[in-house]
This record gives C-alpha cells, sequence and structure tokens, in this order.
C-alpha cells in the first residue's frame, strides 16, 4: 500500500475510464492526487471481467452448477461491462497519445462500421460509406440519391471554416442541419446514417437545432479522417478489453507520484464554514480482510467523483439498456467481421433513441476462438420490457449462447457544477457504443476544477496506435 500523505491537491474518487483519465492527466501536469475506489478492482463501469465472474454477477445459473466451464478456461475471457470502441482519430485517442499511455496498451483495429436500415427480416445491413467514392457503391442508396449523398459528402471533406468559399453560400454557425440536408435534397434514410452512424448523434434533436450544422459536419469529419487514418474501420481496441484503458492511466499517474487505494471505503467528508471540502475520513481494507481495517484522515483542495459517491448531488437523467451475449458466429451481414460496431437508427425501428450493438472477438485477446462478444445497449424509454426494446439489435445477432441482462442502470448528471464546495462529478456512462460522449465529460470536468481547458495534442499524420494490419 502507498504511504497516505496528511494533504492532496486533489482526491479522486472510483476508478472508471473518466476519473482515471483525470487522475493521469493532473499527475501529469504535478497535482498531488489521492485516487481510491470502494471496490477490489480497477475500472468501475468499465471493467473487464472473465466469463465466471460475469455468470456470478448477473446471477446467471443455477447453485451447484458452473456453466461457465463450458466455455473453456475462465480467464480467457475478458468481457466489458460497458460497449464503447475508440475512433482512432477520437479525443481519447488524442489523450492516450499525449499522455504516452500507450506505452501499455496494444490496440488493433475494429473491422467494419455498419449501419442498419429498415427492420425485421428485411432489414438492410451494410457499412457506413466513409467518403464520396464509397457513397456512390453503397447498398444503402439508389442511384440519383448516391449522387447526391457524394455530393454532399464532398462538400463536407472540403469544407474549411477559415474559407468561406468552401461554405456553400451557408453559416454554418447560424444555420439547422435539416437547412444543410435540404440543400443537398438528402432523403431521410440517407439523413439517418450520416447524423447517426457519422455524426454519432443518438436522436434526432440535433436536426432542428439553429447552429448545430457546425457541430454535425466536425463530426462527421472526425469519422472521415478516422475511417481515413487504417482504411478499413474508424474504430479501434485495447487488446485484453476496456480495463486495460483505466489500469494504464492509474500507471500513469503512479510514475508522477499519485497514490493509489483499492478496497477503501468514505466515511466522511469534510467541509469548512464556507461548505468547501477540506478533506475525507476514510477505512481501507486489505482483500478479503475480516474487521474494521485501517482508519486515516487526509485533508484535500477538491474532490473529483464519479456520481455514485455523491447520490444526492447527482440527478437520474435516464436509465440504460445493455444485454451481454456470448456468440459462436459472426454477424450475419457483415463480411464475417471479427469485430464492429452496427448502430439501428431510431426511426427505424420505431423509436427515439438508436439501439448499438458493439461486437468484439478472439482477434482482440478477449475470448477463445471460435466465441464472440456482442453487448445491445440504448436508452429506456418504457418502465417495462425492457428485453423487447432491445430486440432489434438482438435479432441481429442470430443464435445467442448466452444473454446476460440485467435491470435498468441509472444515468447520472452531477446537479450543480462544483465550484460552490470544490466537489466536482462525472457523468455516468450512455449508451452509445464509442468514447467521444465521455471524453467531453474529461474535459468539462477538468475546466470546471481547474479552470482552464484541457490541452492534449493531436494525432499528427502518420501516428497511430494500430503498428499493423
Amino acid at each position: 500500500m502507498d504511504e497516505i500523505a496528511p494533504e492532496y491537491d486533489v482526491v479522486v474518487l472510483g476508478t472508471g475510464l473518466t476519473e482515471c483519465i483525470l487522475s493521469g492527466v493532473l499527475s501529469v501536469k504535478g497535482s498531488k492526487v489521492l485516487h481510491m475506489d470502494r471496490n477490489d478492482h480497477y475500472g468501475g463501469e468499465a471493467a473487464s471481467v472473465n466469463i465466471e465472474a460475469l455468470f456470478r454477477k448477473y446471477n446467471n445459473f443455477q447453485p451447484g452448477t458452473e456453466p461457465w466451464k463450458k466455455y473453456g478456461r475462465a480467464n480467457d475471457w475478458n468481457i466489458d461491462l460497458v460497449p464503447k470502441l475508440l475512433m482512432s482519430n477520437g479525443e481519447l485517442t488524442n489523450i492516450l497519445v499525449s499522455t504516452d499511455v500507450t506505452r501499455y496498451i496494444e490496440f488493433k483495429l475494429v473491422a467494419g462500421s455498419y449501419v442498419q436500415q429498415g427492420n425485421g427480416a428485411k432489414a438492410t445491413v451494410a457499412k457506413v460509406p466513409s467518403d464520396a467514392s464509397e457513397a456512390l457503391r453503397s447498398p444503402l442508396m439508389g442511384l440519383f440519391e448516391k449522387r447526391r449523398a457524394k455530393n454532399f459528402l464532398q462538400w463536407v471533406g472540403n469544407f474549411d471554416e477559415a474559407n468561406p468559399s468552401t461554405h456553400n453560400g451557408m453559416n454554418l454557425s447560424q444555420t439547422t442541419m435539416k437547412q444543410v440536408y435540404d440543400k443537398y435534397g438528402l432523403e431521410e434514410t440517407t439523413r439517418d446514417f450520416i447524423g447517426h452512424s457519422m455524426a454519432l448523434y443518438p436522436t434526432d434533436d440535433y436536426i432542428e437545432k439553429k447552429g448545430m450544422a457546425k457541430d454535425c459536419v466536425e463530426r462527421i469529419r472526425l469519422y472521415v479522417n478516422s475511417m481515413a487514418r487504417y482504411g478499413k474501420s474508424p474504430y479501434i481496441y485495447p487488446l485484453y478489453g476496456l480495463g486495460e484503458l483505466p489500469q494504464g492511466f492509474a500507471r500513469l499517474s503512479a510514475i508522477y507520484g499519485g497514490t493509489y487505494m483499492l478496497n477503501t471505503n468514505i466515511d466522511e467528508v469534510k467541509y469548512d464554514e464556507s461548505g468547501k471540502v477540506t478533506g475525507i475520513r476514510a477505512t481501507m481494507k486489505e482483500r478479503g480482510e475480516e474487521g474494521e481495517g485501517m482508519k486515516f484522515e487526509t485533508k484535500c483542495k477538491k474532490i473529483l467523483a464519479d456520481p455514485s459517491y455523491f447520490q444526492g448531488k447527482a440527478k437520474v437523467t435516464g436509465h440504460m439498456l445493455k444485454a451481454i451475449c456470448i456468440l459462436n458466429h459472426p454477424l450475419d451481414k457483415t463480411e464475417n467481421a471479427d469485430s464492429l460496431q452496427l448502430i439501428i437508427p431510431q426511426s427505424q425501428v420505431g423509436r427515439k433513441h438508436d439501439i448499438y450493438v458493439a461486437v468484439v472477438s478472439s482477434a482482440h485477446n478477449v475470448c477463445p476462438k471460435g466465441y464472440y462478444i456482442a453487448i445491445v445497449s440504448t436508452i429506456a424509454e418504457t418502465e417495462a420490457n425492457h428485453h423487447l426494446e432491445l430486440q432489434p439489435g438482438l435479432d441481429r445477432l442470430g443464435k445467442i449462447e448466452e444473454t446476460f441482462m440485467g435491470p435498468p442502470i441509472p444515468i447520472y448528471e452531477p446537479l450543480e457544477d462544483g465550484s460552490k464546495d470544490n466537489i466536482f462529478l462525472s457523468r455516468s456512462y450512455d449508451a452509445t457504443s464509442h468514447f467521444e460522449t465521455m471524453t467531453e465529460d474529461v474535459r468539462d470536468i477538468y475546466r470546471r476544477a481547474q479552470g482552464e481547458e484541457l490541452v492534449v495534442e493531436k494525432l499528427k499524420s502518420g501516428e497511430g496506435l494500430v503498428s499493423e494490419e
């Protein structure tokens, strides 16, 4: 166990990826950090577990049985508890490279990015076009629509905010995305896959908002540039699962003097007369230890925490539905891809929120050969029949060997910005199968806690996390 100092600049509670990134970045920038978690493992909701732990977590077996043994050695499985992939040109990739956390983690390209058009047995599943030439070959559109989509994607590719001649007569800061789509005459189904599978909006709320066109174009450009980096897919994924990410940032923090304590409960948070945090009182137990454990106190200037530590300071904004599935075959209509993201836009299945399917396999050292791990997720829209809300995604999987589905997971957001008491809370993970919303939260917390922007070097041309394919 690390030695506990009498005072820290920052105490971080929870070892989810958001918290681990922040503790790593703050340590690199010179802050004295104490990082604690009530659990005896890193990762929180972003942990990766073996198949026996998954059966036990979801209570998916009868007493006296050991159904996980039919799937080989338990430790040959590293199953994520959240469905997330990294964009190869995205913000998390930039943070990984700029902090040199990549020295601890290896990555492999995700084989494909797909979108569904229609529903049921007649649904079309196809690769998301990433540029104008792919739009011309896509089965998602008819001949004339392909030409319109080609023109739109060419415009997006050439767009330069500093060069008005590339704006096609539009001020994107004052324009709705509907007006842009209308200008290029794009059909509803084309708007669907562009907005949901390239710009990665989870709902259609963005379409009518004034000024959102600039954000949408930037998102599409990020997708296209991520696709261009490796050619097959815009997504990458760490070998041995997402649990490697928080552990990598934890190592980074430790190298720069951060102190880590797992299996530690927070007994009391202390405040001064003005209501600002001054320290914590906690109890640390060794793994499997009985009795009271070691009690200690330390001072701090700020606390960064996941919302489970301060539920009275957070509100529930929705519930995530998630099903973790074990398969012994690739998904139909995906060219036998060993890994992929599939987005089912909400309008295609009569919903308000998209359904996401993330698939990984032995190609990423997360399961034995011949098996696939698929996670289907969305935001709950009803108070019952949650299995039915995920059904369009489950239907895409074909025969399922095992399904692990717990109750709806609350999604928390902080009630305040933290300036009153210097306690800065993160947001819960959402249902999306990428990390872009999580890295927005990292930037937001850093801005609130430090009073400045988090400066991260952008990935240079020729740089990357995947060495060979």
